[in-house]
Parts: structure tokens; sequence; C-alpha cells
């Protein structure tokens, strides 16, 4: 039976060092790389690149050749947490236990810690060294689908919807499309990521990207469900908070049981797509019913 929990430890651990690896080259007597290291390195899921990692691999990939895309990912995400938690956006005081990036330094630091691990997320993107033509066309197709997906047409603009629909009760469809783009498109391009560095041919890919549009959204729906009931010491922040921002979320629209209901349905679609693979997805399996399961 597969251990999702050693191998999320094993693949973290990959992670990591790899990260740790970029900061060995950096000048940690700066203050902007402290602050760039006090949010990157502060713990969480690594959901993102871990799910780059699984995808590279059912498709019959190595994980180690992408990890470049990986940490370029979890970079990009802890630079939008970043920015999530200042005062003009969501103001929270806490991240993964810990004070946030302008609390921990201040509001100017944690802009520009932000921008700059975006910035060096794409500083690493174009620096593989590529040994084919063919590896050339893969790498620099990656880059768009990420840069795509943390853009206007995916990230920001959902982060865009979400501040200005605050107060306003959203339809449901209003509302995926709202999470499709704040948080589904990320890991929509984290899974693909390691699909197409993978080796993954066109049907595997488009298997890939169905799991994704549904893992994506099945995230969300499991985030809106423990904003309302999980434990602020497992999450490391506060719960309650979408209420108090009148946020249109799932239970709000659906309630809490169809919420879940939705999540599972989301998952099982998640899981049929990917009977297409053989038993090198079975990381991918795992974390789909993760996702929903999850206490922070």
């Amino acid at each position: 039976m597969f251990d999702l929990r050693s191998y999320i430890a094993q693949q973290n651990k990959l992670v990591n060092e790899y990260l740790e690896s970029i900061y060995q080259k950096a000048d940690d007597s700066l203050r902007i790389v402290q602050a760039m290291k006090y949010s990157l390195m502060a713990g969480g899921k690594r959901l993102r690149p871990i799910l780059c990692l699984a995808a590279a691999e059912a498709v019959g990939g190595e994980a180690v050749d992408v990890l470049p895309a990986a940490g370029a990912l979890e970079m990009i995400h802890s630079y939008s947490l970043i920015h999530d938690d200042l005062p003009a956006m969501d103001n929270d005081e806490l991240r993964r236990g810990k004070p946030t990036c302008h609390v921990a330094f201040d509001e100017a630091t944690a802009i520009l810690a932000g921008d700059a691990l975006l910035t060096l997320a794409f500083e690493i993107l174009s620096s593989v060294q590529i040994s084919e033509a063919t590896d050339s066309a893969k790498w620099l197709s990656v880059i768009r689908l990420i840069s795509r997906a943390a853009g206007y047409h995916g990230m920001i603009q959902g982060q865009m919807l979400d501040i200005s629909s605050e107060g306003q009760q959203l339809s449901r469809c209003e509302l995926e499309s709202l999470h499709l783009l704040k948080t589904g498109a990320l890991i929509e391009a984290s899974l693909l990521s390691g699909a197409v560095l993978g080796g993954g041919n066109y049907q595997q890919i488009e298997v890939i990207e169905r799991y994704a549009q549904n893992i994506g959204l099945a995230f969300q729906v499991a985030d809106d469900i423990l904003n309302v009931e999980g434990d602020p010491e497992l999450m490391g922040k506060a719960v309650g908070t979408d209420q108090l921002r009148g946020k249109s979320t799932y239970p709000s629209i659906l309630g809490l049981k169809e919420s879940k209901e939705f999540a599972k349905t989301l998952v099982r679609n998640a899981l049929q797509a990917l009977e297409f693979f053989d038993n090198k997805s079975d990381p991918l399996r795992a974390i789909a019913t993760y996702v929903i399961e999850r206490k922070h």
C-alpha cells in the first residue's frame, strides 16, 4: 500500500534541500535575503512542488530533473502569500504559526521580498542547463505555463476578483471561476509543468490537466471548509476570517455539508482521470484524497 506520509516527507526534503542550495549562494547579511528566506523556509505543505514532481513521475520522468521548476513554483507561491497577508490585502498577522513577513520585518520589506521571490523564480527557470533543442522547447513551454498562471491570466486576476467581491454574494459559477484562477491556476501549472518536463505525451498531459482542474478546485473548497471549522493551532492562522471579511465561499453558498460532498465529487473526478495511468501515479491518487482530508 502506498505510504503518502513517507512520500511527502521524502519529496519535502528534496525540495527543501534544493531551495537551501539556492540560498547558499545569497548574502545572508542582506535584510531582503533574510525576509525572502524567512517566508520561503517557514515550512508549509510544499504541495505545488510535490505535485510537479509527482506529475513528472506519473508520465515516466525523474523527479530530480524537474527540481528547478518545483523550486520556482514554491517561490511564486511564497511571494503570493507574503502579498496576500499585507495590510492592503487580507491583513493577516500569522502564517504557518509564525508572524507574517510584514509583521516580522516591515511592510515595505515584505513587498520587496515578494517581488524578489517572484523574479528569482524566473531567474532559476531560465538558468537551467539545456542539453538538447527539445529540452529547450520544454523549458520555454513551462516558463510560459507558469508565468501565465501566476499573472493576470491566472492567480493575479483571481486575487483581484477576490478583493473586489468582498461584501457581495457571488453565484456558484462566479465563485468557481474566481477559485480556478486564484488557487487552481498555479496548481494546474505545477502539474502540467511536471508532466511536460517529465516527457509526457499529448494524451498523458491531457489526463494530467483534467486531474489538475479538479484537484485545484477541491483544494480551495477544502480551504473554505477549514476556514469555518479548522483548528487554528493546527493551521497556524486564524479561522472564521472569510465570514468577517464578507467573502463568498462554498460553505456560505452551498452550506457545509454540501461543500464537503462537492469536494468529494471533485476528487472522484480526479481519480477517474488517473485510471489512464499505472501505479506510477499512485502519489497523485493519494494526494487527491489528502487534499480534502487535511487538517491544515
